[in-house]
């Protein structure tokens, strides 16, 4: 079995059996991460270059080890200390990577499109490792494996995304997957935080995060992107936290046993209250762990392509 597309740039339009063999396909390497030696060599003697032309913690750290554990060799990119701060073009510096002939390429960018962009000047596989405010595909997949792990299913559940949907590419990843397996979406958040006409997805809205709490088995919680401007969208950070923030007292009052996810960086007391970043509900260091599963997937699948 093999992907329909040699690239993953999105999961909007990707069909349902490819998302199917990514998660099956992850859920073998998640095992191999569990054995005292926690490496495979399926993708010896490939190269990947991870060219991150924004500041990520988690998302580079888990495409690296996943990269490691596949016994591939790994380039890391920064920008801070490339050619790019000497205004080499970013279509130039592809050119020079792609001519010591690379095999993938992981690529995050603030500008939405530049991962499609790279399929027209490289010959490399390209993963997207979240563009703009487009999309993070493997951050969708890595969230959609853990509620999974968790409930043992997608198809029919009920799952509410929670906060600054408007700048959030891993909001997007969201919707169309797990719109795509079958599960019910919906978002919630302030008004100035919803995109309008995000209901044309398919997906309800929330503006109640007690409604939103009652109604879903699962609450995806998405950080406040204050680096984006979110803050002038909201009256204050302790305003947003006594209306939006999801807190034990919250979930308790409907008695629910529901499972809460968050990609991270977690602002505590904001978006969750951290007797619930650390309690039972939440499976976020699961996603971290799961993360590196997920990536060694679509790295797998993606590099042992015949092209």
């Amino acid at each position: 079995m093999s992907l329909s597309s040699r690239h993953l740039l999105g999961l909007s339009g990707v069909p349902k059996e490819d998302l199917q063999l990514i998660l099956d396909t992850a859920r073998t390497f998640r095992e191999v991460l569990e054995r005292p030696i926690k490496k495979v060599p399926t993708l010896q003697g490939k190269t990947v270059v991870n060219l991150f032309y924004e500041n990520s913690t988690r998302t580079r750290i888990s495409f690296e080890l996943a990269q490691k554990r596949l016994s591939a060799d790994t380039v890391n990119f920064s920008t801070s200390t490339s050619s790019a701060k000497k205004g080499e073009t970013f279509k130039d510096t592809v050119r020079n990577i792609e001519a010591m002939k690379v095999d993938m390429i992981v690529v995050r960018h603030q500008s939405a499109g530049v991962p499609q962009y790279l399929t027209k000047i490289s010959k490399a596989n390209i993963i997207n490792a979240g563009d703009g405010l487009h999309e993070h595909p493997t951050q969708g997949l890595l969230d959609m494996y853990s509620i999974h792990e968790r409930l043992g299913k997608l198809e029919g559940l009920k799952v509410c995304i929670v906060g600054d949907i408007a700048h959030s590419r891993v909001a997007l990843s969201n919707i169309y997957g797990l719109k795509t397996m079958g599960a019910q979406v919906s978002v919630c958040g302030p008004s100035t935080m919803i995109p309008l006409g995000i209901e044309s997805l398919g997906i309800k809205v929330y503006h109640k995060i007690d409604d939103a709490i009652k109604e879903n088995d699962v609450l995806n919680v998405i950080r406040i992107q204050l680096e984006r401007d979110a803050g002038r969208r909201i009256p204050s950070l302790r305003e947003y936290h006594n209306y939006f923030g999801v807190t034990t007292e919250r979930i308790e009052k409907f008695n629910k046993d529901i499972v809460i996810l968050h990609p991270g960086p977690i602002n505590r007391g904001v978006e969750l209250s951290s007797e619930v970043a650390d309690g039972p509900y939440q499976v976020i260091l699961d996603q971290v762990t799961n993360g590196v599963a997920v990536r060694m997937a679509v790295l797998y699948l993606l590099g042992t392509m015949h092209s």
